[in-house]
């Protein structure tokens, strides 16, 4: 076998692997910012994405981050108590906000990219509170009457219980302290920076657990030997 196939091997082993430890989804981390907690009258305001890759030591990364300022629905209901956690002023020429449909169909068209790269069937979305973004993603999807949606409509992967398994927190904030990571309050809220934290918990967690597990499996073989 020459250099190239032995490269290409090696890359579909990789891309394969991300298909056979989650079941034939990927995973991609999703948080939303909003104006309230009712999907179907509450704005989205922020939209940020996470597709979770696979490098060459079968270790998870953030491989892929889509970003998007959103533009308020028609007739959208948008709380001022919302606003004071995450300090966005929804009307500001400077946001750069685009409408929910083109973020969404933009999102689909990403994450679509990477099912066919990682021989994926559906996308699942991971997140902090994962339901809180799944039924805000699925009411704007159904509100634009979107098709073809690449993620599964319910299931979900939730860094509440992962953290609340490997360190013993639900909070982001002290998951993220208690995984290492250097959290910024001056930050949180804000739907880039959340899912940024959110994706690196969740790939430390299952990676953490992947060489646990080789680890166990290689003592017992050295055992039974």
């Amino acid at each position: 076998m020459n250099e190239k196939s032995k490269s290409d091997n090696k890359k579909a082993v990789h891309q394969h692997w991300i298909q056979s430890r989650f079941r034939g989804f990927l995973p991609v981390v999703v948080d939303l910012e909003t104006g309230g907690f009712n999907e179907k009258t509450d704005a989205i305001l922020e939209l940020a994405a996470i597709i979770i890759g696979v490098d060459d030591d079968k270790k998870l990364y953030a491989e892929n981050t889509i970003h998007f300022h959103v533009e308020p629905f028609e007739n959208a209901n948008i709380e001022e108590s919302a606003l004071k956690i995450n300090n966005i002023i929804p009307y500001h020429p400077l946001r750069l906000a685009q409408s929910e449909d083109k973020v969404i169909n933009v999102l689909f068209e990403e994450v679509r990219q990477a099912l066919s790269h990682y021989s994926c069937s559906r996308a699942i979305l991971v997140g902090h509170n994962a339901f809180f973004d799944l039924n805000f993603l699925n009411a704007a999807i159904e509100r634009n009457k979107l098709k073809n949606n690449p993620f599964h409509q319910f299931s979900n992967l939730d860094t509440v219980t992962l953290g609340a398994l490997a360190y013993r927190q639900t909070v982001l904030a002290r998951v993220a302290e208690a995984a290492g990571i250097e959290w910024d309050p001056a930050s949180a809220h804000s739907a880039l920076y959340d899912a940024q934290v959110t994706a690196q918990i969740f790939c430390g967690i299952f990676n953490s657990y992947h060489l646990l597990t080789d680890n166990h499996a290689a003592t017992l073989k050295q055992e039974s030997l």
